[in-house]
């Protein structure tokens, strides 16, 4: 495949052998070509990127100066292993972000694409860590999106650690129905977790998630499918101001579309708030107690520090059973929907606030920039309860799906 540039373009595609080895295995000739998955900027310069490469994941670096690919001394390509960084197939949900220079991804990690994983997927050896092989931890997940939320220098009074939220849809474990049903989920992560001593070793000690529930109250219509999420700070340069835009469907009934909003605030409440519990003798969900101390999962702060607990090697053994075991909430995060659209899915969402005079008042006009299946882009402009759709652009002359939207800010 290509990355193209303006007029410059990279070639970075599959060697002929590595293909006809990669069809051989079953699969198809198009799945064996290489699609670039991530591209992320590096600080010094350069941008990283992975592609699938005949469904063996591999990942090199761009100079942006000569936009040529790097190599070694020898003339060969400067190549390292994608693996965990980027998914074997093109079509796998897939979702990463850098974080302090370090990659966090969450895709599969197989040939077969059977087994998922949310990890630190570059830095340090020792600290590459990632979830637990549990379908508690993770139950068939398509991934979405993901957000690095970095705590304010000059306002973090408790010295609470970074955190990286990742969204997905899951099968749900904690029902006790015959159908598969499928629920959305925010999964959360903290940037100075290094894993437990012996339990949890390389694994995450801080991954807890809860389920994310968009309902419409007045129909009791609940959409259960999460396709994109946009981050968006509703104050400029205040990480506790931000929030979170999801576009849901529905397991159940096609073009049909919700947007709902939730709060890194509201999120937060449910994650220190209770666990779920699965009590084997009966096969009911309640909450456990009691729950050891310092409490399960959460991120280092002060006052962690200040009890000799500075690093995740140094929790007790109890406390990392515990979150091995219960790493859902009992609570969800609940919103109702900004809009619902019948008839039409949405595909991808991007989030722009502006401020608004009406008379002597200002307020705040969120604008959702939706793509659809159907290549088109939709407008919605969204003021208190009201949504007004005020613009669709056709976008491509077939009538293929928005795969993605960039926002570009031109500077004044």
């Amino acid at each position: 495949m290509f990355c193209v540039i303006m007029t410059h373009m990279i070639e970075w595609s599959v060697p002929e052998e590595k293909r006809k080895s990669c069809v051989a295995k079953g699969k198809t000739e198009d799945d064996c070509k290489n699609y670039v998955r991530l591209l992320e900027f590096l600080g010094e310069g350069g941008i990283y990127a992975c592609g699938t490469f005949a469904f063996d994941p591999q990942c090199v670096f761009i100079n942006i100066s000569s936009f040529s690919l790097e190599k070694h001394e020898d003339g060969s390509m400067k190549m390292e292993t994608g693996k965990g960084k980027c998914p074997f197939e093109p079509s796998q949900h897939y979702t990463a972000v850098m974080a302090g220079g370090i990659l966090y991804t969450a895709a599969t990690s197989n040939f077969l694409g059977t087994m998922y994983d949310i990890s630190r997927a570059t830095g340090i050896e020792q600290e590459r860590i990632r979830t637990e092989q549990s379908i508690n931890w993770l139950s068939d997940p398509e991934f979405v999106s993901s957000a690095f939320i970095q705590e304010d220098e000059k306002n973090n009074p408790t010295g609470e650690d970074d955190k990286i939220y990742f969204f997905f849809t899951e099968v749900a474990k904690e029902y006790d129905l015959y159908a598969k049903v499928k629920v959305p989920r925010v999964a959360r992560v903290c940037k100075s977790d290094v894993g437990g001593m012996k339990t949890l070793q390389r694994r995450w000690t801080t991954f807890l998630k809860a389920q994310l529930v968009c309902e419409d109250r007045a129909s009791g219509q609940r959409f259960n499918v999460l396709t994109d999420v946009f981050t968006v700070q509703h104050q400029p340069g205040d990480p506790s101001s931000t929030h979170f835009y999801g576009i849901f469907t529905s397991q159940w009934y096609f073009e049909l579309s919700a947007v709902c909003v939730y709060s890194l605030e509201e999120i937060t409440k449910v994650m220190n708030g209770p666990f779920k519990e699965l009590k084997k003798t009966c096969e009911n969900w309640i909450n456990p107690e009691p729950i050891p101390t310092p409490r399960p999962g959460q991120c280092l702060n002060s006052a962690l520090m200040e009890q000799g607990f500075e690093s995740s090697l140094k929790l007790p053994d109890k406390v990392l059973t515990f979150v091995r075991d219960h790493p859902l909430m009992e609570n969800s995060v609940v919103a109702a929907p900004l809009m619902i659209r019948n008839g039409i899915t949405y595909t991808k969402l991007a989030v722009t606030l502006t401020m608004a005079s009406s008379g002597l008042k200002q307020h705040m006009t969120t604008v959702l920039h939706l793509g659809t299946d159907h290549g088109e882009l939709h407008k919605v402009a969204v003021v208190g309860p009201n949504a007004t759709l005020i613009e669709e652009v056709p976008l491509f002359s077939a009538q293929e799906p928005v795969n993605n939207i960039l926002l570009y800010k031109v500077m004044t």
